[in-house]
Parts: structure tokens; sequence; C-alpha cells
């Protein structure tokens, strides 16, 4: 028996897709306002699953409050208020697509979570935009 245990959280910063090996002509066909050279924000909500056997000691899958604390150090922390474009290094040669965020996250996240428990997080760029990443 498996049991999935998840945590919402959120942060907001700014970004800019855009490839530096591309014309601006090309940069604006593929990415359009995204492409703005001044940037632009959202609101990023996201929800982390982690899914596994329940400890018979515990009853937990993994504790709630470590979770909510391994959000904060590794992704909250480092996200929040952010240029994820110039502050972020992760995205210093990495386009800040909603994709590539979801896989740093999950990869932020995944070196500190037991590797017999399954990880997945849901990325919501906006209300109806969201992308999902299960390490796959």
């Amino acid at each position: 028996m498996k049991v999935t245990v998840s945590r919402r959280a959120h942060f907001n910063a700014a970004h800019r897709l855009y490839r530096p090996d591309w014309s601006d002509a090309k940069n604006n066909e593929i990415f359009g306002k995204c492409n703005n050279p001044n940037y632009h924000g959202h609101n990023y909500e996201m929800i982390v699953s982690v899914k596994g056997p329940i400890d018979p000691e515990t009853g937990y899958v993994m504790d709630v409050k470590v979770l909510k604390d391994l959000i904060k150090s590794e992704v909250e922390n480092a996200f929040d208020h952010k240029n994820l474009n110039l502050d972020v290094p992760e995205f210093k040669n990495l386009n800040p697509t909603a994709e590539n965020i979801v896989v740093v996250i999950w990869n932020k996240l995944r070196k500190h979570i037991e590797t017999t428990l399954e990880l997945e997080v849901v990325l919501y760029e906006t209300p109806r935009n969201f992308v999902k990443y299960t390490g796959e």
C-alpha cells in the first residue's frame, strides 16, 4: 500500500524567455510577450507530492513539516522575489520555461528525499497553465 502526501507552496519570480543564439525576430516569434527584455513576473503555485509506504512506527510516509522546511529552503528561499534569469544559478544557461523550472525544482528536492519515495512536482505558472514532473 502506498499513500501520497502533498504540500502546496508558492513563490513570485520574474523571468524572460530568450535564447541569445537566436535573432530578436526569432525570439519574438517563438516566445512572444514572454520575451520582454525587461522581464515579466508570475505568482507560481506548486504542489509537491511524495508517495510511498506508511512507516509503521510513525504513521507517516514523510513528515509534512520536513517536506515544508525542504520546500522553503530549496525552492522558496532560492526563487521567491528573484529574477530567475539573473539571480538563480541554475538558469544562467537554461531558459526558465515552466518545463525547465519544474525539472530544476524536482532535482533540488530529490536529493533530500529518500530514494524509496516517489516525488512529483506540479508547477502552476498561471491558474490555467501548469506542468508536472516525476523524474522520467
